[in-house]
């Protein structure tokens, strides 16, 4: 497992719970050489005396080094935790999901415990699910948060859209595709 330990006097602001960790911040990593280069494996991030601070996503190319998961020491970051987060944020932007409007936000990435994803439904039922997975932690994550969004929505059509900039700032190759189902219409714009 990766462990990132943070340099002195830069942990205040994940201890108030900000969830980037820039390189600026990186005293060092530990790790085995293929983890170190690996985007979106699960990190350890300690501080430079040792404390427990966060678990997060590594992205060896991008700035932001590092996306929290979670400041939970005993929260895992398996299948379960996404699965959770996926539900919440479906549960929490729920009164939206029925307002009629043609697009609607259903996971907002950090905002949801979800760091770097974006998922709007556009139409009308069962409609398209539109993911950015804008960084390397929810990337490694896409086909269990596509898995979940369609358990929990009951929409089959997931499409991913690819913001070249803001992938290729986070090291990710940018390609829009589907991911399931069917492919959103044209007049969407996607």
């Amino acid at each position: 497992m990766l462990i990132i330990t943070i340099k002195q006097g830069k942990e205040k602001s994940l201890l108030d719970g900000q969830p980037w960790i820039y390189l600026s911040a990186l005293e060092r990593v530990a790790g085995k050489y293929h983890e170190r280069m690996k985007s979106g494996a699960t990190a350890l991030v300690r501080s430079s005396s040792g404390q427990f601070l966060a678990r997060a996503a590594w992205s060896p190319k991008s700035q932001i080094r590092a996306r929290v998961w979670s400041f939970d020491e005993t929260e895992a970051v398996d299948h379960a935790m996404i699965k959770r987060r996926v539900q919440a944020a479906l549960a929490k932007h729920g009164a939206a999901a029925k307002s009629g409007k043609p697009v609607r936000r259903l996971v907002d990435a950090e905002a949801d415990g979800l760091p770097g994803l974006l998922v709007d439904h556009y139409g009308a039922q069962p409609g398209y699910l539109v993911c950015q997975f804008q960084a390397a932690g929810v990337d490694a994550w896409k086909v269990s948060i596509v898995k979940a969004l369609i358990a929990a929505t009951g929409c089959p059509n997931v499409y991913e859209y690819a913001d070249e900039l803001v992938r290729k700032g986070e090291g990710l190759p940018a390609h829009s595709a589907v991911l399931a189902g069917d492919a959103p219409p044209q007049e969407l714009g996607l």
